[in-house]
């Protein structure tokens, strides 16, 4: 059985810039911004922990399921989709729930329950990747094209959308397209502390991706010319 990449070394695991490095550094900060939570008591740094941990959950799995899944399904044989299908529908589910929480209030029992849940959601997903599906991605590929994954997913990742978004698809090319526009709005509403209303995100949403869909209907023509 292949081994949990949670007890191997960074060297074993292809070297610190190994996309199966990356993605445990990333679980642990995860692990390390839920118990944060926990241990602090109601107020503004308990709600910026909260934030954080939902951009840094938010931005992996769209460089998961942009860059790292595919690899997976090409490269592990039949399992490859089981394994990666599993994964998807706990990140939908991780998905659903943030965006209740999102639309209620600090303090509320019902919140706190769906942080509960959607903690121990993010908690399986963690151990569903390093215990079943990257031990099998480390089989089927050697350290060199991991160091090569492991760039193209944190250069997706730093530019991902950090919040849930019900019209973004769980697979390539649909995520990859559709993240774009909601990855640069995501990422100014962070810095900025924007709150802008659900119709507001959806005009805005639209009006980029006509944009893209419109460039890239120009680079095709040019190219037949």
């Amino acid at each position: 059985m292949p081994r949990t990449i949670e007890d191997q070394t960074t060297e074993e695991l292809g070297g610190s810039g190994s996309v199966l490095a990356r993605q445990r550094r990333d679980h642990a900060e995860m692990d390390r911004l839920m118990d944060r939570y926990r241990a602090l008591p109601d107020g503004e740094e308990r709600e910026r922990v909260l934030k954080q941990t939902v951009q840094l959950v938010f931005s992996h799995a769209f460089a998961e399921e942009t860059v790292l899944w595919p690899v997976v399904r090409r490269s592990v044989g039949d399992d490859g989709e089981a394994l990666t299908s599993r994964v998807e529908e706990e990140h939908q589910q991780i998905n659903d729930l943030v965006a209740d929480i999102e639309r209620l209030s600090p303090g509320d029992p019902e919140r706190e329950e769906k942080v509960r849940r959607v903690f121990a959601l993010i908690r399986q997903d963690i151990r569903d990747e390093e215990d079943l599906v990257l031990p099998r991605l480390q089989e089927a590929v050697d350290s060199e094209q991991l160091r090569r994954i492991g760039t193209a997913w944190e250069a997706v990742r730093k530019s991902a959308p950090t919040h849930p978004h019900p019209v973004v698809p769980r697979r390539p090319p649909g995520n990859a397209v559709l993240g774009v526009p909601l990855g640069v709005y995501d990422r100014l509403r962070d810095v900025l502390g924007l709150n802008v209303p659900a119709g507001a995100i959806k005009r805005i949403f639209t009006g980029l991706t006509g944009i893209l869909l419109s460039g890239a209907v120009l680079a095709i023509l040019r190219k037949r010319r």
